[in-house]
């Protein structure tokens, strides 16, 4: 089952998608998450109001409480790397990590990508991330699947130069990456998207298309890590609550900083405003967002020396 979050009437309202684009929109008060968790899906949109997907908007499908982002596929790394005359790190194959992004930067399908103040050097990522159903801690891979609720489209937009000016630090990225996030079209429901399903991972195709050029295509099945095991992981030691959105990372030929290291910036340019980014998941659908320009960089000062009293510590 889709679920998604539409505006209608000037409301935002909960709604299931069925296989014919028709819209039954739930009662309000119905959350996502509440449907999401439904037993019985039929129950749910018995009474429903229909209505015609042209007649609502796509809004993001939640309002995540917090995103995690890892990067698992080793095709997308070695694209990048390759731009520099390097291979995958060690390290990359170690564990799978993650960093947290901002949730209140979460954007739906259709909105427009404000251009970052300062960026000079837009890209996209295509990803699939999964939202947790319910809270838990310290999972073993083998119960995690159960804690999955569902599947969703991510676009983690990066500015590429304010990111790799802000990683010099060693602090990890905040404003390379906190500006806009997009989910959507929906949500699938955890159940149907099983019949992708090849032992522990899922064999469902991923494209990227620049003003309706295809990037190229990838498979959720070449993932290093399942998302049971990222869940373990992202739980080690700590909560993962319902609605956390968990990303796969930028699959291959998913972005065009990997783009560029195979083939050259002159063939990839970076984005500009007026370009259309579309994404595509089979299982899932795709949805479009088009740049465009943002507010001007505010300038800081560079630091002011600090004033020290002398005193030592004793």
């Amino acid at each position: 089952m889709r679920i998604a979050r539409v505006l209608l009437s000037g409301a935002s309202r909960t709604a299931v998608i069925d296989a014919d684009s028709a819209v039954h929109v739930l009662a309000p008060g119905v959350s996502v998450l509440d449907a999401l968790g439904a037993v019985d899906h039929t129950a749910l949109v018995a009474g429903a109001e229909a209505v015609a997907i042209s007649e609502v908007r796509l809004l993001a499908p939640l309002d995540p409480p917090s995103f995690r982002d890892f990067s698992v596929f080793e095709r997308h790394v070695e694209g990048i790397v390759m731009g520099i005359g390097r291979t995958v790190p060690e390290v990359w194959y170690e564990s799978p990590f993650c960093y947290f992004s901002n949730p209140a930067a979460i954007i739906g399908p259709g909105d427009g990508v404000p251009m970052p103040p300062g960026c000079q050097e837009l890209d996209f990522e295509l990803e699939v991330a999964v939202v947790v159903g319910r809270a838990g801690t310290n999972l073993r891979p083998d119960e995690a699947r159960s804690y999955i609720a569902g599947y969703t489209i991510l676009n983690d937009w990066s500015a590429r130069d304010l990111q790799l000016s802000e990683t010099r630090l060693g602090l990890g990225v905040c404003k390379g990456k906190d500006f806009s996030t997009t989910l959507g079209p929906w949500v699938v429901t955890a159940d149907e998207f099983e019949e992708h399903r090849s032992g522990d991972r899922l064999d469902v195709r991923m494209k990227a298309s620049v003003n309706g050029r295809e990037l190229g295509s990838d498979t959720l099945a070449n993932m290093a890590w399942s998302f049971e095991e990222l869940l373990s992981y992202a739980s080690r030691g700590t909560w993962v609550r319902p609605g956390d959105v968990i990303g796969s990372g930028t699959c291959g030929s998913g972005c065009l900083w990997e783009m560029r290291g195979r083939f050259g910036g002159d063939e990839y340019p970076w984005l500009k405003p007026g370009d259309s980014v579309e994404l595509s998941v089979d299982g899932i659908g795709s949805f479009t967002n088009i740049v465009t320009p943002g507010p001007d960089l505010i300038p800081l000062p560079p630091a002011r020396p600090g004033r020290f009293d002398g005193a030592t510590a004793g």
